[in-house]
């Protein structure tokens, strides 16, 4: 009898699983075997069921025997298709390990990129591409996260920063660099160095040098995310049961840091603050996807992409049209440009806010994508509550800002008004709104761990971070105020206050921030209902009056 199927691969044209087989490849795997089907260019690769997440925790966090030979299987293929070897210390083979439940889930589950370097492999990628700091980049890079994700290399109190930035942050400083991308090989090697130190010391284990050890590594990691106290906050707060699982995407790296031909975005198919029928997104030159998402850089419009490469943002703008006709459906896209070539590596429904779910689904109806009936379940009781968010009182607003209270300004990334007392850190969020204080959340940049807190605040503000940034994404889906990449706060998590200009914001200071244009001002500002709710309340006194 042939073993139960548990890996299905994908890439190269052709894919086992489809896009109607969530439940068991998760969102991300099922969007990847569709898109494959559909010949669009997917760096291949392969997905481990749902069924496998669920047998992993009934065995006490053990895999069945049969998974290891599918996966290795399943692993020649993609080396064959991208004439590579995993491990190989000439051409060596690089994965990304991802998370993908059933239902979108953005942030909460965790993600590995470059796997399969070592202090070897990565000397034969920088011969290989005669470009040792792109090697080394994604070197310091993998240890990273494999160190935050797998090893649970965390900041040791609320107070601190992500310690691998703060090392990344240190070493900017001293070489006089404002970016990342500014650093050349010998501070990434430091970089990587560093890096294995502080796992050594804080963890007492060695960072792993074999290809095979890493992989297991990360796919348990990212079984064990499914569990993870973000995960289950994100179930809690969007009514996802506890024994879905995860699926677990492994599949060829494609880089977007391999030099100023490269880069990384995600994309919408339409605006998803307003509806309107146009691309909305974010990319970054130079840089792997994560970046443009955890919001560690802020990114350029999609349009500027159009300036920079027409060629490959024509054959976006043409794949994008074709997936969302495909799906009858507003599309969230990730895409990577290594050296000019175009690569997609994930497509989902894009979350909305309630503004922007009614117009698109009257939208399609007129574009006759969907009926009427579709178009009236796809808008969501609480979508309708969104249109009801308050606004600054119009005068008081206009007298902050003669008054000069305007601190800065970000990206209007959740729209609405709110005013709230600054505190610098999820969990005080938590305690302070449980007190019945009106809270705002602001943040270097946020985090899936943030997840209650960004629940329990009025409204967030970050430093960092575009629109499609974690963020700005569950802001969104939450209806929350929020200003995002604010580049004029300089943030002291251990003081718990922030700079703005001359200004020091301390915590416990009253904020106002306007999400609609991204303003950021100083003090308390009144707010009053919605247009929409005024709209509403005098058709009814109209009503009132006639009858």
């Amino acid at each position: 009898m042939a073993a139960k199927k548990l890996v299905y691969s994908f890439g190269d044209g052709k894919a086992d699983g489809r896009g109607d087989m969530k439940e068991l490849l998760g969102g991300k795997g099922a969007g990847l075997a569709e898109m494959s089907r559909l010949g669009i260019p997917v760096p291949p690769g392969f997905t481990i069921t749902t069924e496998v997440c669920a047998e992993y925790y009934r065995r006490g966090r053990k895999y069945p025997p049969e998974l290891k030979k599918q996966v290795e299987a399943a692993l020649k293929r993609v080396e064959k298709i991208m004439g590579r070897r995993f491990g190989d210390k000439e051409k060596p083979l690089l994965v990304s390990v991802r998370s993908g439940a059933r239902v979108s889930m953005p942030g909460m589950m965790d993600t590995v990129l470059n796997l399969g370097l070592n202090d070897e492999t990565v000397e034969g990628l920088a011969a290989e591409t005669n470009n040792p700091r792109f090697a080394y980049d994604s070197y310091r890079r993998f240890v990273q996260m494999y160190g935050d994700v797998v090893l649970g290399l965390k900041p040791q109190s609320k107070d601190e920063h992500d310690p691998f930035e703060e090392i990344i942050d240190e070493v900017k400083n001293r070489r006089g660099v404002t970016y990342d991308h500014e650093l050349d090989v010998d501070a990434l090697k430091e970089l990587v160095r560093r890096f294995k130190n502080l796992i050594h010391q804080r963890l007492g284990v060695q960072f792993p040098e074999d290809p095979q050890e890493q992989l297991w590594g990360a796919i348990g990691a990212v079984f064990g995310s499914w569990n993870n106290p973000r995960a289950i906050a994100y179930r809690e707060l969007n009514g996802i049961p506890g024994d879905w699982g995860t699926a677990v995407n492994v599949q060829s790296m494609v880089f977007g840091n391999m030099g100023d031909d490269s880069g990384t975005g995600v994309l919408f198919t339409r605006d998803p603050a307003t509806g309107e029928k146009h691309l909305y997104g974010e990319f970054l030159m130079n840089a792997q996807g994560e970046d443009v998402v955890a919001g560690i850089r802020t990114p350029l419009p999609i349009e500027k992409l159009r300036e920079i490469m027409p060629s490959v943002y024509r054959q976006i703008e043409n794949t994008a049209r074709r997936v969302e006709k495909h799906y009858r459906e507003m599309q969230d896209m990730e895409f990577t440009i290594q050296q000019g070539k175009l690569w997609m590596l994930q497509t989902r429904a894009g979350k909305r806010t309630g503004f922007a779910a009614i117009r698109i689904a009257v939208d399609m109806v007129q574009e006759k994508l969907i009926d009427e009936l579709e178009a009236i379940r796809r808008i969501p009781p609480d979508g309708l509550n969104q249109l009801l968010r308050p606004v600054f009182d119009t005068k008081d607003k206009r007298d902050a800002l003669t008054h000069g209270r305007l601190l800065a300004k970000g990206l209007p990334a959740g729209p609405g008004a709110a005013s709230g007392r600054v505190v610098f850190n999820a969990e005080d969020a938590e305690e302070w709104a449980a007190r019945g204080e009106q809270v705002l959340l602001v943040r270097i940049e946020t985090s899936p761990e943030d997840i209650r807190g960004m629940n329990a605040a009025v409204g967030i503000l970050t430093a960092r971070g575009g629109m499609t940034s974690h963020a700005a994404l569950v802001a969104r889906q939450m209806g929350k105020v929020c200003v995002a990449g604010c580049e004029a706060l300089q943030i002291d998590y251990r003081a718990r206050q922030m700079r703005v200009g001359a200004l020091t914001v301390h915590e416990g200071d009253w904020l106002s921030i306007d999400g609609t244009a991204g303003e950021v001002i100083e003090g308390r500002l009144q707010t009053r209902p919605s247009e929409v709710v005024q709209v509403l309340m005098g058709e009814a006194d109209e009503q009132a009056k006639k009858s």
